[in-house]
């Protein structure tokens, strides 16, 4: 399957395993929590839903997008090849030419269960976009059927109602016979809606309690979580797990707003309250409109917040001779009078709803903080981005500024310098990021053909099979030395087939070169697998696989180590200065017919010095290993480590 698929599924099965999670911490936590921050954990929730919407990098997961990044597809090289110039070092004496050519990979085609599943999704996402239109349409025609509410006493006791929760806008109150139960609507222009036949049967307990529950709506901003809902709704439209929380959020909305009504009232309306919520449900009034917060809802849940209702404790110590709370609470806070006029019982429920606050915050926390730090799992772009974690405690680093030589291009530049084991980057947060080796990966290709038998250091000719290639170089039998310097594309893929996709892996491995991904798709064709896919390596990376190449940590025959290097051999002091010599390999990754990725990578001997390097470009288009090359050239004399690259040369095919 392809990566998309693959990353599109893991992104869902971590989103129910998090919204599994966030369900079960909320009721194993719900005694420490008020209703009010039962509702208010929703946003953390969402926040992590967002997530696989965002441009993010995290950087606290890489092991899982590591391994998760193996699924990566890339489609095969076809079968004639986009070229591009390649580059070379030319130094006084016989010219010695480094070719790179570019490998051609398309992303623009991506595979047909890719496209089926996200043509499905965008299909779900334009009929629930005009499913919300409809029900803004209907909204439309609510509002201007409406009319101001004119009756007086409802005027007054919504005055009355506005002063208690002391809120200063004013918010236009209009009555419809459209409605069954009042709601309002509205992110920036409020408006409260009154059915018809309430105001017409005027029960002024219900029309209050009614009145206050919308007001709370608006205090607490219930608008913007409709919002949120919304377009939550729409994203995930095909989620049965997020579509149930958003039903769950609705539902903790209302019962957060029927306790911030229930802290108004006395104990003696609690029971009054719940029979006007009984009394919508039994006219099954529900909200007009997905833009709409009001009293009513559905059955279910009526019948959670009735519950909620029954339940309901305003935690105000003992009671008066009457058999009322001696502590009722008025706009919040809890007020008791004794005989002298002073608080009786503040002290003790002060204390204890300063406890049960602490404990609801620090659960509040404990649930957020996990979502958060969970939320990285759910992106799908991460599983594109592959960080390698650099450990420099030990090191000497020091960060240098070539930015001056990077112009119009994003990249980064390590060197080593072997002989004062001292480290210069450029870019430190580019030099770790992993991206596809290319035409580099070529020295690590002939190694292993050459420890494998395939070649030999005294015969490593192979036959030209006769296919057309559009690089005339390509048109000859190939030996190892004549194959680096035109960076033959047969002549490696040939040895990856006779070694098998099984060998290649175990060499991967073995060598830890990068992040060892060779995905499932790529195991299965030998051709493509260094070429804008699953295998990648930072910069960082490079430098080290070329110091253990050039010790031979890795315990090959020393003869096929030293092969490879005068395959990668620029020049020697035999064309060039006086005891220097000087190794490279380009590499160029062209996605869509534009070249988007530039490598030059390789080590210089000069003065006693050995040096390892590593220069990669990114662009939209013209990042090949040539340009990477040139902008090596100019840097190293910048540095003042290889004073005579300044007599060198590109040459561009």
């Amino acid at each position: 399957m392809a990566g998309f698929g693959i990353r599109f599924i893991f992104c869902n099965i971590a989103i129910c395993l998090l919204v599994c999670l966030f369900l079960l911490a909320k009721r194993a936590l719900r005694g420490c929590l008020t209703s009010r921050m039962q509702f208010n954990l929703w946003y953390a929730l969402l926040g992590a839903l967002a997530v696989p919407f965002l441009p993010i990098r995290p950087a606290g997961f890489s092991p899982f997008f590591i391994w998760l990044g193996k699924f990566n597809y890339a489609a095969p090289l076809p079968a004639t090849a986009k070229t591009q110039s390649g580059a070379g070092w030319q130094a006084p004496g016989p010219a010695i030419h480094l070719d790179d050519f570019t490998q051609y990979v398309d992303s623009g085609t991506p595979p047909v269960a890719g496209c089926f599943f996200c043509g499905i999704w965008l299909a779900g996402i334009l009929a629930m976009l005009f499913f919300l239109f409809r029900s803004k349409k209907r909204l439309d025609i609510l509002k201007k059927s409406a009319l101001p509410l004119q009756d007086a006493n409802i005027r007054a006791l919504y005055n009355r109602c506005l002063r208690k929760l002391d809120i200063k806008k004013d918010i236009p109150i209009y009555c419809t016979a459209f409605l069954h139960a009042p709601a309002i609507t509205g992110l920036f222009t409020p408006r409260i809606y009154l059915p018809l036949h309430l105001a017409c049967d005027f029960h002024a307990a219900d029309i209050r309690f009614m009145l206050l529950h919308e007001l709370q709506h608006y205090k607490h901003k219930d608008a913007v979580a409709n919002c949120l809902m919304n377009l939550f709704g729409v994203l995930y439209w095909f989620h049965p797990l997020v579509r149930y929380a958003l039903k769950e959020m609705r539902t903790d909305r209302e019962i957060a707003c029927d306790a911030s009504v229930l802290k108004l009232l006395t104990e003696n309306e609690y029971a009054a309250y719940g029979n006007t919520l009984i009394n919508l449900a039994e006219k099954n009034a529900s909200a007009p409109s997905p833009f709409a917060a009001g009293i009513s809802g559905t059955m279910k849940q009526m019948q959670k917040r009735i519950a909620h209702i029954a339940s309901y404790q305003n935690h105000t110590g003992r009671a008066n001779r009457s058999g009322q709370s001696g502590c009722t609470y008025g706009g919040g806070q809890s007020e008791y009078a004794n005989g002298s006029g002073q608080s009786g019982c503040i002290h003790a429920t002060g204390r204890k709803k300063l406890f049960t606050n602490k404990k609801g915050l620090a659960a509040c926390a404990a649930i957020t903080a996990t979502l958060w730090g969970l939320a990285p799992l759910l992106s799908t772009c991460a599983a594109d981005v592959d960080v390698y974690q650099w450990d420099v405690s030990s090191k000497k680093v020091v960060e240098i500024d070539a930015s001056a030589y990077f112009q119009g291009y994003a990249g980064s530049f390590v060197l080593y310098d072997l002989t004062k084991d001292a480290w210069h980057v450029y870019d430190k947060n580019r030099a770790t990021l992993r991206v596809s080796p290319a035409s580099t990966y070529k020295l690590y290709s002939a190694l292993l053909g050459l420890e494998a038998g395939i070649i030999t250091p005294e015969q490593s000719r192979l036959p030209w099979d006769g296919t057309d290639y559009p690089i005339k170089a390509w048109n000859a039998d190939q030996n190892l030395d004549s194959a680096m310097r035109s960076s033959v594309n047969w002549y490696f893929q040939e040895i990856d087939r006779r070694l098998g996709m099984p060998a290649i892996y175990k060499y991967v491995k073995r060598i830890g070169y990068g992040n060892q991904a060779l995905s499932s798709s790529v195991r299965a064709d030998t051709s493509s697998y260094w070429m804008q896919s699953s295998l990648k390596i930072s910069p960082v990376e490079q430098v080290e696989q070329l110091a253990a190449l050039y010790r031979n940590e890795y315990g090959f025959a020393t003869e096929h180590v030293a092969a490879v290097k005068e395959a990668i051999c620029l020049f020697s002091s035999k064309n060039g200065p006086k005891g220097a010599r000087f190794y490279g390999k380009t590499g160029t990754g062209c996605v869509d017919g534009k070249d988007v990725n530039g490598w030059f990578i390789g080590f210089f001997e000069t003065g006693g010095r050995t040096c390892f390097f590593a220069t990669n470009i990114q662009g939209e288009a013209g990042a090949t290993g040539s340009e990477a090359a040139e902008i090596t050239k100019r840097l190293l004399p910048g540095m003042g480590y290889y004073s005579f690259a300044k007599g060198l040369s590109i040459n561009k095919f």
